[in-house]
Parts: structure tokens; C-alpha cells; sequence
């Protein structure tokens, strides 16, 4: 007998009702065919910084701005500087130690508060250019609940707020400075209210085409779909006064997960710029995901005017200074995106390949839109982790059978090892062969490098914690001291054995997990490094003490590189 038929649960749909403040019957932008790249401006060190558990320190800070610069982004937003003493801090450091190469704005974020506005232009003293952010809310819900103000009100505070950014300028005469206003939560505002509150704000900043303002129109909380979003984009800048000397700008949010969509329909709708984060940090569900962006547009034809060839390295800088993993499924980037478990699509992919030339003209292959190698992945690597896994894969039996969680990275290295084996011997690989490659692989028997002991002593230098550490090793049998120093005890002793054996080698990525409970359990910790060729290798690393486990892990990952 069938199950009983379901009825689903009513939901309380009638507390809510659907906003389109735009109908346009004359539309235009679903005929427009993007291309060529908008304006893009990074907010990760502002919009993607304020929405982490643990906000960047300023190392994590310097990291994601170099990486930021390195893809080619012109215009950083680098931080709400009267808001947050690191965020004033940091500034003060890109602008004292010279860090701001000749071709990049830095952007700041200021609310229309006579204090916080003053504040910012004591931070951008001796800035060679800056973009200067100015906002306030605008919407009715925020006019009535928040300030107590009608519309006359509220727009006082955006002229006010642009009178006293105009007023200052003379505080810091060496910086070219450039204005961008934001009625914020615009989506949710009267689109008539809008247009007289940024006009009556350009009539105070008096843009010309050659010194443009720049109008970010946020989708503070994303509120309708794509297409509504099209329509009030192109009525926005069929209305707005002196077009030729606006720079329209989005700043989707990714509340109805639509805010890819919602920022092409933008684009194509007139937008000139838009502002959002690698991919896609932000509040709540985040911002718009630029890598995203810029990578349709690539497999479209059209330059996104990014540098995104390292996918894998730019992932790590996110992973490393969000402290936040990227999903393996988010396009481009997760690692299971090349990835095909059906092996009908594997097989249609093979032959893709197969009859794809090297020198080819166009790229053509069965659900790849785009060459994995133009963004430094590998495609053969991916299937091969999965050629191996049907009911017994080389994750599944690891950490089934001996207790090993490996990292989706260093599973696809382990599966490399793997496929030799199948392919030497023709036959299906066993549990137990899988095993010994496995220990043959990371842990050794008899390794040429051993950790015999080590001593950490913690230190403060300036308010901050310094780890320095004395290992003593074997090496073929030798004893071996080396000394080092660092922000922990894996820092320091990267320093210590590069110092002592002159070779190139640095730690990328670090995870690590127990096995087993109570005084049986063991830590294991694994790591993934470069080396003198700029591969990347993984070592492994077992101890009841997880820093010891760590420590082995990276001798094994130097031995692998330098063995």
C-alpha cells in the first residue's frame, strides 16, 4: 500500500506582499547584450569584513587589499575609519607606508554624522586620492521607525553630510578627492524620493563629465526580483539629472539568491560599476559575488578586466582572511565544480576532450562552460578522485576504514597516487593496497626527516603574540638543531627549517581532526605547502599533542618537497 498522500503545511504567505515600485512598459535592457566589463569596486574590507565572526586583523587586512590590488581592482573600499579604530588604523598605515600604487582609489565609508565626517578626513591626511563614501538611510520604514524625520528631514541629512565632505576638502589639500553617495536601502525607498534626494546632493557636489559623482544604488536587503531590479536600474538613469556626470553603481545584496542576476540585469539596464566581494562574503546571505561576475562575463567572451587565473590561490587569501570556507559547490571556484559523478557526463567530457585540439580556437566540451586551466584548475585531476569512487572511494575507505578526514585537495594528490597503481596493475585497487600507498606516501616507516623534540616559548612584542622555537631533528641519521620565530608554533617553524636548509618552502593550507577518544585518541593535522617548483604538496602529522602532530606534518611536507 502507497504512502498517505501529503497536504503541505499552510505558511503565513499573506503577512507579506510583493514591492514593485517600477513598471516599465518601455523597457529596454533585455535586449542589451553586456560587453564589456562595469567599474568593479571591492567592499571585502569593509561589507565583508563587518559580517564575520571574527573580523580581519590588520595582517588579514594587508593580505586581502595586496590580493585585491594584485587582481586588478582600481577602487578598494578599505574601511568605515570613523567607526572602528583598526579600520582608522589601517588606513593610516596604506597612506604612511606607501602601500597605494598610482592607479588605485582607496574608498572610504562615512554615515552623514558631522563627527564620523570629520573624523574621515583626519584619517586621509596625506592620501594621494580617495574616493569618500558618504550615506544615510532613506527608505520610509527607517524615515518613520529610526529618525522620527518626513522626506524633508531625511534629505537635509544627505546635503548636510555633502555640504560639511565639500567644506573639508581644504583640510586635505594634497588628496584628490572624489565623492560617492549612497541612499541607503534604495530598493526598498520610492524611487521619485530617491532621484530628489541624490539630486539635491549633486547640487551640492556639483559633478561635471570630467569629475563624476558616483550614485551606488544599494540593494541593502535584495527585495525583488532580477527583472524589477532591471527596470528601476534603467528608469533610475533615464531620470536622473546631468547623466553624463553620474557614475551609477550597484551594490546587490544576495538575500533572494539572486543577486548575480539582479547585478546583470543592472548592468545591462545602464549600470556603470559595480561594488561586491569575493565570492560573495557579506551580511546575512552576502553580497554580490564579483569572481562570479567577472567569470560570466569571461565565459561569455567579454575581458572582465580581473586577474583570475589562480582560482585556487585566490580562494585561499578569502579562506585565509575570512576564516570562512568557500562552498565546494559556489561556481568557478568550490572544488567539486568540475566535478562529474554520472559517468554518463564523465564519458561525454572524455570525449569532449579528446576531440578538442590543443591549439584550439573555441572552447567546446560536454558541461564544462569554460577551460579549467584558464583559472589554474585541472579538470583530469577532479575525475580522478572520482574514476576511483563508486561504492568504496578513496575518501570514503580513508576515513571509514583508518579514521582519516582528508581534505578535498590533498584527496585529489592521494588519488593521483591511486590512479598510478590502477593503471600499473589493470585491476581495481583493494582497501588494503590503498593503505600501504597511503603510508608509503605521508607516513613512512623510515622517513629521512624525523622530529625528536622541540621547546615553544611565547613572547609579546608590541602588544602581540610571537612564538620562537628550538627542534631537534634526524636527518639520514643526523642530529640536526634548527631555531625559528613566528606568529605560532607552525610559523616559526616553516622559519626555522627554511632558515637552516636554504630551500623555498611555505605552508598554504592547514587542517586537522582527531581519531579516536579518551587516552587512545590521536591528533592528526595536514598540511599543504609550495616548494622550490611552486607545486603543491600535502604532508601528514600524528601525535596525541596536536602541536607536535602539526610540527610532524610539516617535516613530512618538507621531506616531500625536498626528498
Amino acid at each position: 500500500m502507497p504512502p498517505a498522500n501529503v497536504t503541505p503545511k499552510k505558511m503565513p504567505f499573506e503577512k507579506y506582499q510583493p514591492f514593485i515600485p517600477v513598471v516599465l512598459t518601455d523597457r529596454t535592457w533585455p535586449d542589451v547584450v553586456i560587453d564589456r566589463a562595469p567599474r568593479w569596486c571591492s567592499v571585502d574590507l569593509r561589507d565583508g569584513n563587518q559580517a564575520l565572526i571574527d573580523p580581519m586583523d590588520p595582517a588579514r587586512k594587508l593580505r586581502m587589499f595586496q590580493e585585491l590590488v594584485k587582481m586588478g581592482f582600481k577602487e578598494i573600499e578599505v574601511g568605515f575609519p570613523s567607526a572602528s579604530q583598526p579600520d582608522f588604523d589601517f588606513v593610516r598605515q596604506l597612506i604612511e607606508e606607501d602601500l597605494i600604487p598610482d592607479d588605485v582609489h582607496i574608498q572610504v565609508l562615512v554615515q552623514c554624522r558631522q563627527e564620523l565626517i570629520e573624523r574621515t578626513y583626519e584619517c586621509l591626511e596625506g592620501a594621494p586620492r580617495a574616493i569618500v563614501h558618504f550615506y544615510n538611510s532613506i527608505n520610509p520604514l527607517q524615515r518613520e521607525v529610526v529618525f522620527g524625520l518626513d522626506r524633508e528631514g531625511v534629505m537635509s541629512i544627505a546635503v548636510n553630510g555633502a555640504k560639511l565632505c565639500k567644506k573639508l576638502e581644504e583640510t586635505i589639500p594634497g588628496t584628490q578627492v572624489r565623492y560617492e553617495y549612497s541612499p541607503e536601502s534604495f530598493t526598498l525607498t520610492e524611487p521619485d524620493y530617491a532621484i530628489e534626494v541624490c539630486e539635491a546632493v549633486m547640487d551640492v557636489i556639483e559633478p561635471t563629465p570630467d569629475d563624476p559623482i558616483i550614485l551606488n544604488l544599494p540593494a541593502t536587503v535584495e527585495c525583488y526580483s532580477p527583472n524589477v531590479y532591471g527596470d528601476v536600474i534603467e528608469w533610475f538613469g533615464r531620470t536622473i539629472k546631468q547623466r553624463e556626470s553620474v557614475i551609477v553603481s550597484l551594490h546587490p545584496h544576495n538575500d533572494r539568491g539572486c543577486a548575480v542576476a539582479a547585478a546583470e540585469f543592472g548592468v545591462m539596464a545602464g549600470a556603470d560599476r559595480v561594488e561586491g566581494t569575493l565570492f560573495g562574503n557579506g551580511e546575512r546571505t552576502g553580497n554580490v559575488d564579483v569572481v562570479n561576475l567577472a567569470m560570466n562575463l569571461f565565459a561569455n567572451g567579454v575581458d572582465p578586466e580581473l586577474d583570475i587565473s589562480d582560482i585556487d590561490a585566490l580562494r585561499r587569501t578569502a579562506e585565509y582572511c575570512n576564516r570562512l570556507p568557500v562552498p565546494e559547490r559556489l561556481p568557478y571556484v568550490g572544488d567539486l565544480v568540475y566535478t562529474a559523478f554520472s559517468g554518463s557526463h564523465q564519458d561525454a567530457i572524455k570525449k569532449g576532450l579528446d576531440a578538442l585540439p590543443d591549439d584550439y580556437g573555441r572552447w567546446g566540451v560536454p558541461y564544462l562552460p569554460i577551460d579549467p586551466h584558464h583559472v589554474g584548475r585541472s579538470y583530469e585531476a577532479v575525475i580522478r578522485v572520482n574514476s576511483q569512487s563508486g561504492k568504496g572511494g578513496v575518501a570514503y575507505v580513508m576515513k571509514e576504514e583508518h579514521g582519516f578526514d582528508l581534505p578535498r585537495r590533498l584527496q585529489i594528490e592521494f588519488s593521483k597516487a591511486i590512479q598510478h597503481v590502477t593503471e600499473n596493475t589493470g585491476t581495481e585497487i583493494s582497501p588494503n593496497v590503498m593503505w600501504d600507498t597511503f603510508q608509503a606516501q605521508y607516513i613512512p616507516e623510515t622517513p629521512r626527516f624525523r622530529l625528536r623534540t622541540h621547546e615553544l616559548h611565547t613572547t609579546s612584542v608590541d602588544g602581540e603574540g610571537r612564538t620562537r622555537l628550538a627542534a631537534q631533528l634526524e636527518v639520514d641519521g643526523e642530529p640536526v638543531t634548527v631555531h625559528g620565530e613566528g606568529d605560532g608554533p607552525v610559523e616559526a617553524f616553516v622559519q626555522a627549517i627554511t632558515a637552516h636548509f636554504d630551500e623555498p618552502f611555505d605552508v598554504v593550507d592547514y587542517s586537522e581532526h582527531a581519531i579516536g577518544r579518551g587516552a587512545d585518541a590521536q591528533a592528526v593535522a595536514y598540511v599543504e605547502t609550495t616548494g622550490p617548483t611552486g607545486n603543491l604538496k600535502w604532508g601528514l602529522g600524528q601525535d596525541p599533542n596536536i602541536t607536535t602532530a602539526s610540527l610532524r606534518a610539516v617535516l613530512s611536507a618538507f621531506e616531500r618537497q625536498h626528498g
